[in-house]
């Protein structure tokens, strides 16, 4: 039977329909993800390493987070900082994402924090540059993976404690990134008794290291925190070179991702990381299987921070009822995450919107014919400002090219 809709009864229908809330209506529109991600130069390799850990995380949730479609819209950066900017523009003006994930490096999100906040856009961002929580937070700002430093504080107290090592020589690229790194390892071991006897920094593309190769001696230990696909040539540069000193790492300088790249140069390694692939925890099994399953590799520290950023996304998501209209709200919401399983073990936010989590010690063994990280410690709760007086520590400058300075 047939049923004919007077005028009257349509203008009355449209009326009602104007009065319902529109969160409604919202709910159905899928979330929009933006990934800012690196896909060409240096960076590169980790760059696409984030994009797999996201598409991992949303394939393990069928594209779906808190009963709203997700979709994921990719921009590649190029690794620079006005490529960054466009690309944020881009994401927030043309594509109308609800939250941006990326970028990588600590450059790039410099260049993007002032936009982004103007724009009240969400960022959960794996870069680590160290005042985006600290002496110039951003309100819409939430990072799951690390500062700079803050892999590297508990590495340089168990160089000095535990590894008994006396002097050090740091080497790392050129950039910001590279100085955190090495201004938080510098202040922990040199707090523990240690030494800094000279800080090298080539430049971030460095076909030959030989000049800086020629200088690593007369020290306990040499400490590396390159990035990307740097810490092959570097790695191979050294063995190559006959340099017996005992090598540590940052986070990303032993990468689980990067192991099956390497012959036997990493070796003997010890790093320290937010994420190891050898957490046994249900989420990381699942987060390494289906990684192993679709790109034929275990993930590292891009692909692991890339999926716990889903993670949060969508507790905060669950915490809105999926709603990501009210930006307030959504992240408040994001900031109040705090999970007991997940990649890489519990953690939460503290006030500023940076991790307190566990972190990895580890050493790299050949086991069969892989190489492999083998947690050999794991610190846990670490907070961004070790165990230092939160206000002592941000009075201090921020870890630079010359800061802290050389006590030689």
């Amino acid at each position: 039977m047939s049923m004919k809709l007077s005028r009257r009864r349509f203008l009355v229908g449209t009326a009602l329909a104007a009065t319902m809330p529109l969160p409604a209506f919202a709910q159905n529109k899928p979330v929009r993800i933006g990934l800012l991600t690196v896909k060409t130069g240096p960076l590169a390799q980790g760059g696409i390493q984030m994009e797999q850990g996201i598409t991992r995380f949303l394939k393990d949730r069928n594209y779906s987070l808190a009963g709203r479609k997700a979709e994921l819209i990719v921009a590649d950066t190029g690794g620079n900082p006005a490529g960054t900017k466009t690309k944020t523009q881009e994401l927030v003006e043309r594509d109308n994402v609800d939250l941006i994930v990326g970028p990588l490096a600590a450059f790039e999100l410099l260049a993007i924090t002032d936009y982004t906040a103007q724009a009240k856009m969400p960022v959960l961002s794996l870069a680590a540059a160290e005042d985006m929580t600290q002496r110039r937070p951003n309100p819409y700002f939430v990072r799951a993976s690390a500062t700079s430093a803050q892999s590297m504080h508990p590495l340089a107290d168990y160089a000095a404690k535990e590894l008994k090592y006396k002097t050090a020589i740091t080497v790392t690229e050129d950039f910001a990134f590279g100085y955190e790194q090495m201004g938080g390892f510098q202040r922990v071991f040199e707090d523990a008794g240690g030494r800094i006897v000279k800080k090298l920094w080539p430049p971030l593309v460095t076909p030959d290291y030989t000049p800086y190769l020629a200088q690593l001696s007369g020290v306990d230990v040499i400490v590396q925190g390159f990035a990307g696909s740097n810490p092959l040539k570097f790695m191979k540069q050294y063995r190559d070179q006959g340099i017996k000193l005992p090598v540590l790492s940052g986070s990303v300088g032993c990468d689980d991702a990067l192991l099956k790249s390497y012959n036997d140069e990493p070796i003997g390694v010890i790093s320290c990381s937010a994420y190891t692939s050898d957490l046994d925890t249900p989420s990381n099994k699942r987060l390494v299987e289906g990684m192993v399953r679709d790109y034929g590799n275990i993930p590292g520290i891009y692909a692991g921070g890339l999926y716990i950023n889903g993670m949060v996304a969508e507790a905060a998501l669950e915490k809105t009822g999926g709603k990501t209209d009210d930006k307030e709200a959504f992240i408040k919401a994001l900031r109040a995450v705090s999970l007991t399983d997940s990649p890489r073990g519990p953690f939460r936010f503290d006030h500023l919107g940076n991790v307190v989590g566990n972190f990895y010690i580890r050493r790299c063994e050949r086991k069969g014919d892989k190489l492999v990280n083998t947690t050999i410690k794991t610190y846990k709760d670490v907070s961004q400002f070790w165990t230092y007086d939160e206000k002592w520590f941000l009075s201090q400058p921020v870890y630079s090219r010359d800061y802290p300075p050389l006590k030689s």
